[in-house]
This record gives structure tokens, sequence and C-alpha cells, in this order.
């Protein structure tokens, strides 16, 4: 999608003679380059995790903490259930989300707040979406206009238990919303980002799509859903539109990294439209669905047994899945690096792909192969985070998550 520019133009050796010393030439500055690029990595992952260990974490914490007890205050039993297990099962999703704390070349707290209120809101509404999918696509689409108002300040608020037979969440998820518009508006850069913001906000409407119980309904909606998107955002610089990927464009639409990386360009103090263009193309074509398939190859077999949608089952084999997300992998790496602040870009994709190959179920021998391939086209970044976020997940109670 995006290649890599040379200043110059090489005339070519008459056919037969090779120009002498042109070929050590390029090997030495494909080397220097790889040099530079892993320096590069190298420097933005010691500043991440400095950010992070030093500030971020604690912070994290805090806001986790006053949330949790805000949930714990919800009157409905079931709903007061959703928040404080989303909270709890889904805690490496937050600390993924505060991760993007990270880009911006300035700390922000009001980034760091709004990712961490943002990922606690979707996680909660996928969980109350799942638990009530018998209501219909209604109910799941209602739910989740919350993940889009919530990043419009000064737009009305909806009503998003109308098709419940109680709503009664103490103004738990109105809180979430408000305050993830009071922080955008401590975003610098929110107003020139915030129309490729609120885009990749609304596909968040295949959410509820995704927990329709039917498998043959789920499907065609799914794809009813990919073609309209299609139809409505033709996209450009894209080549992710095959026959037969619709659903690793649902799965990328499916995931809200997009939506994280857009609230981190508008931490900045002046991105452009280019810039905002460029992020959301990165992430929604290969970042997203790379993640959002990693999840779903790690939850196979519960899904299976669950009789729960799994995107990697779309696959015609497994063998064909890993060589696919394998590919997926690769390039939500390779892309990242092409953005603005690529090498920091790159780091969030590698602790992504290391994160999702950490836990318990794709350790099971039957996967054992399968992930050491997947860790392998990760590159030697993710091979060095893997272990370490194994540690996490263990040290946290989260080896399953």
């Amino acid at each position: 999608m995006n290649g890599i520019s040379r200043q110059g133009v090489t005339l070519p050796a008459p056919a037969g003679r090779a120009r002498p010393g042109t070929d050590h030439a390029r090997a030495g500055n494909a080397r220097t380059e790889r040099r530079t690029g892993s320096t590069r990595v190298g420097v933005a992952l010691a500043r991440a995790s400095a950010r992070e260990l030093i500030w971020g974490l604690r912070l994290i914490s805090a806001e986790v903490g006053c949330w949790r007890a805000r949930a714990a205050q919800i009157p409905d039993p079931e709903l007061r259930a959703d928040a404080l297990t989303a909270l709890t099962r889904k805690r490496g999703n937050i600390n993924g989300a505060g991760l993007y704390w990270t880009l911006p070349n300035r700390r922000n707290r009001d980034l760091l707040a709004v990712l961490v209120a943002y990922e606690i809101l979707a996680d909660y509404l996928d969980c109350v979406s799942e638990r009530t999918a018998g209501l219909g696509l209604a109910n799941g689409r209602q739910l989740h206009l919350a993940l889009v108002e919530a990043l419009e300040p000064g737009a009305e608020i909806s009503d998003y238990y109308s098709h419940h037979h109680t709503g009664d969440d103490g103004g738990y998820v109105r809180t979430l919303v408000e305050s993830c518009r009071a922080h955008c508006a401590g975003l610098p850069g929110y107003e020139e980002v915030r129309p490729v913001l609120l885009r990749a906000a609304s596909l968040s409407a295949v959410l509820a799509i995704n927990h329709e119980p039917d498998p043959g309904h789920r499907e065609q909606a799914l794809q009813e859903w990919d073609a309209a998107q299609h139809a409505q955002h033709a996209r450009r610089e894209s080549d992710m539109h095959g026959p037969n990927r619709w659903y690793e464009r649902t799965a990328g639409a499916s995931a809200w990294l997009t939506v994280l990386a857009m609230l981190a360009l508008a931490a900045e103090a002046a991105p452009t439209a280019k810039t905002a263009e460029q992020t959301y193309a990165a992430y929604l074509d290969w970042i997203a669905p790379a993640g959002a398939m990693l999840d779903s190859y790690g939850d196979i077999a519960e899904d299976t047994a669950g009789g729960e949608h799994s995107y990697i089952a779309h696959y015609p084999s497994m063998e064909v899945a890993v060589e696919r997300v394998s590919e997926l992998v690769r390039r939500s790496r390779s892309e990242a690096r092409t953005l603005p602040g690529g090498a920091r870009h790159d780091v969030i994709a590698a602790c992504m792909i290391a994160f999702y190959l950490s836990k318990d179920s794709v350790r099971a021998p039957e996967m054992r192969q399968s992930t050491r391939r997947l860790r392998r086209a990760g590159g030697p970044l993710v091979a060095l985070l893997a272990p370490v976020l194994r540690v996490w997940r263990i040290a946290h109670g989260q080896r399953s998550a």
C-alpha cells in the first residue's frame, strides 16, 4: 500500500556487464537501513516502557479503581455483574489501550483518561450485548451508539437501554460517555481529527451483529454490512477488498484499535488531515484485523465449545488461517512503520501481537506449532515481548483473558 521512496535514479548497466560495487553498495545500504530501523524501534520501546512504568500504569490503576467503585454501585444486578466482570476479565485490554498514551510527543493526562474510559465503555457494552443478544440486533445497535456519542461533545445522548426491560445502571454508561467527551475537549488536535475519529467510531455498529445467535443470519448481516460500508466509504489505497476477505474487514471494524490510534493523534498539537487518513487506513486495513484475528485465534477452542461466533473459523482451514494471519501480522508492523512516529506505532503493534500470543490457550499442544509460526511472523521484538507479557498475565490473573 505504501512503498519506500528512494531519491535519485540509478541507470541500468549495459547488458551482461555489472556495475562494479553496485550490489555491494545496495547490500550495505539495506543493512544500514535495517540497523537504523532497529535503533528507532529500540528507542521507542525504551521510551514507551519508561513512560508506562513511571507514570502510565499508576495512573491507569487509579482510573480503573474509580470506575470499579462506580460499577459496584450499579443497582441492576445483571448490569453490575457485566460491568465488574468486564473490568476484571478484560484488564489487559485496558492496559493495552493505555499504551496509546505513549504515541504523542508530550504526555497528556486527558488522553490517558479518555483511552481508559473508552476501553472500559467498549468492554462493558460488549458484555451486555453478548448477554442480551436474544433481544435482537436493534438492541445491540442501540447500546453501541454510546461508542460514537462518547466522542462527539454536544451531541444528544441516547437512551442506550431502550430495548431492555430495565436499564438501571445508576448512570454508569452516561458517566463514561460524559467523561470521554470532557477529556476529548482536552486534546489539542481533536477538531482536526474529529471527522475521521467519528468515522472510525461509527464502525462499532458491526459489534451488534457479532453476537447474533443464528449463524446464518449473522453471516448474511455481516456481509450486507460490509457491502454497505464499501459502497458508502469507497476506500482509497486499499487492497483488502478481495471477494473472500469480508470477514477480515468486519473483524477489523470490530476492533476499536483504530479509534484509540485516532485519539492519540488528536493529542498532537497540529495533526493534518493527510496523517489522519493515513493512520485510519493503516489501522483499519491491517493492524486492527491482525489484532482481531489473533484474539479470535486464541479463543477458537472456547468459541467452538460454546457455539460462539469465531472470525478465525471463517478461513477454510487452520493452515490457511495461520498463513493469512501471519501475513496480517507482518503487514501490521510494516504499515505501522510507515506512519509519522512509525517506530512508536510499531512498538504498540508488536505489544499487541505478543499479548495475544502469550495466553494459555495458544500454548495448548495442538496449537504450539501454529503459535510459533505466528510469533515468527511478528519478528524478534514479538519474540522478546511475549515472555514478558506472559509473566504479566500470570502475575495479574489474566492467563486466559
